[in-house]
């Protein structure tokens, strides 16, 4: 007897996650590089939109089978979530202090930026804007883990200029995939990356 998997029609969750990734990327890093405070803004954003849409996304391509975009969207989504509970935690009435700026921060950074060092062999296999993506948020975990070790301001306003670089990419590359599907073709392109290459 023979079985057949049913058809998958559900959406593509993709630009989702990274849009949610992107845009608040792009705010948070407008404060990295100086020009405004850290603010409610901000934290809504990492809550909401890069965080719960981010793990929605990942649950969706885990359904999918999307091993890489699961673990991508879902872990991304927790970094924004456990980025505004580092923020807030400090200032609720529970004795917990916050982070040590030049120690645990390096070090809550530095992680991330292993794992997105990881996931960026990754995307070799997958798109050129993917490689940007994840190359560039990469180097953004690094400055910003730099930045905060040796309590640079400068080097932490350079990681804000080229987090809203990485923020862009993500944003490009959500957009382009709904414009291609939409209209069936090429609009903005990826650059997929050829498998006979590797």
């Amino acid at each position: 007897m023979s079985t057949s998997s049913p058809l998958d029609t559900t959406a593509n969750p993709a630009p989702l996650g990274l849009m949610g990734f992107g845009m608040t990327t792009v705010l948070l890093n407008f404060h990295n590089a100086g020009l405004y405070p850290l603010d409610t803004m901000i934290l809504a954003m990492g809550i909401f939109y890069g965080g719960f849409a981010q793990i929605i996304a990942g649950v969706m391509e885990w359904k999918k089978g999307n091993t890489f975009a699961a673990t991508a969207f879902t872990s991304y989504g927790m970094f924004w979530l456990s980025l505004v509970g580092l923020i807030v935690l400090q200032h609720a009435p529970i004795g917990i202090s916050g982070p040590v700026k030049t120690t645990a921060m390096p070090a809550y950074l530095g992680m991330w930026g292993l794992f997105t060092a990881v996931l960026f062999v990754g995307t070799l296999r997958l798109t050129r804007a993917l490689q940007v993506v994840f190359g560039s948020l990469t180097v953004l975990f690094a400055l910003l883990a730099l930045g905060d070790a040796l309590d640079n301001e400068t080097i932490t306003h350079i990681a804000g200029w080229e987090g809203l670089f990485c923020g862009g990419a993500a944003i490009y590359t959500g957009l382009a995939q709904v414009l291609n599907e939409v209209w069936g073709r090429t609009v903005w392109p990826l650059g997929p990356v050829s498998a006979a290459a590797h």
